[in-house]
């Protein structure tokens, strides 16, 4: 597995990193041993970062890497990193009410995860979408007092607009964003990655194959499961699924041209877009993650990308990534 180093700051990771949300949440029903294969079979595979929320499941998302890690070979445990959200606060019913960035929140969120996860440190803390009521300023502090204390290696964050990354990396030195990144999420290219590479902050790119939208095995007859967040996507409604799976299409054309998946192109895009970008793939089961792990064996020429480009352009996405409710929480879109 090729490494990355996230920013000037931060440490240095698997070129993909796993994203775990989708074990314990959002995309129906889970399996627990395939999970937890999963990521024996990731760590196995190099990747050392494991990117997760105290909110995946209620805890449920960080108890499950703890179980994976005890029973993972020493040596691949001790490689392993944790990237850690908080911040978002949870109904019984699984419903968000907001977010909660205060130092004293800050502290007690981590005080939990540090016992779910059964470790003595987070290697990345960032607050999962920024508080409106709380300056950044004093989120990232408490962060960085956590760092100061041993508690925290390294401060993170998410989802936030070029100004307050500005206003963060202010208070103390950031690794990175992490942030949706994809071939029909381009919006970050403009402002938020040249402030990023100035202040030299790493990006983690989540949502690479945009919750499965452009991995090439959607389909307009796929029936989704109750919860299922792609239900609510206006990206999965609609017209708007028509469009987008006639990117994937036109996307595929190009794979198939090069002996490759649609997963694997658009992951080596991402890969492609700078040594300071590390996509977190989202994969549940050990086949998908082996697809979505070959992809660091891709090389796309110029030629590939220009054909790329040309299958689906920038901008070319139709429907927003988040329901109109949640694309309000995003300062990034700001």
């Amino acid at each position: 597995m090729q490494t990355r180093k996230l920013g000037t700051t931060g440490p240095r990771t698997s070129a993909l990193g796993l994203g775990c949300m989708g074990m314990s949440a959002l995309y129906g029903p889970t399996d627990r041993a395939e999970s937890i294969a999963t990521i024996h079979a990731a760590l196995e595979a190099g990747v050392t970062l494991l990117d997760t929320g105290d909110f995946y499941g209620m805890g449920h998302n960080e108890l499950l890497i703890n179980e994976a890690l005890r029973t993972a070979p020493p040596a691949r445990r001790e490689q392993a990193l944790t990237s850690v959200k908080f911040g978002a606060l949870r109904t019984v019913e699984g419903g968000f009410t907001g977010y909660d960035g205060r130092p004293e929140a800050v502290k007690n969120f981590a005080a939990y995860s540090l016992q779910r996860l059964g470790t003595d440190h987070i290697d990345i803390y960032r607050l999962a979408r920024l508080d409106p009521a709380v300056p950044i300023e004093e989120t990232v502090g408490a962060v960085a007092e956590l760092v100061k204390a041993g508690h925290v290696r390294h401060v993170g964050l998410s989802e936030v607009g070029a100004h307050t990354i500005r206003r963060a990396a202010s208070v103390a030195p950031v690794s990175d964003l992490q942030i949706e990144y994809s071939l029909i999420s381009r919006g970050i290219e403009e402002q938020i990655l040249p402030v990023c590479r100035e202040l030299g902050i790493g990006i983690t790119a989540y949502g690479v194959l945009s919750r499965g939208l452009i991995s090439g095995h959607f389909s307009r007859e796929r029936e989704l499961a109750p919860g299922d967040f792609r239900g609510m996507s206006p990206r999965f409604s609609g017209e708007n699924l028509d469009r987008n799976l006639a990117l994937v299409e036109a996307l595929r054309r190009v794979a198939d041209g090069k002996g490759i998946t649609v997963a694997q192109t658009a992951t080596a895009w991402v890969l492609s877009r700078g040594e300071d970008i590390v996509p977190l793939v989202g994969a549940r089961t050990r086949e998908r993650l082996a697809e979505s792990l070959s992809a660091v064996d891709v090389t796309l020429d110029a030629d590939d990308l220009e054909a790329i480009e040309q299958a689906v352009p920038a901008d070319s996405a139709s429907g927003d990534r988040y329901p109109e409710a949640q694309m309000a929480h995003l300062d990034s879109e700001k």
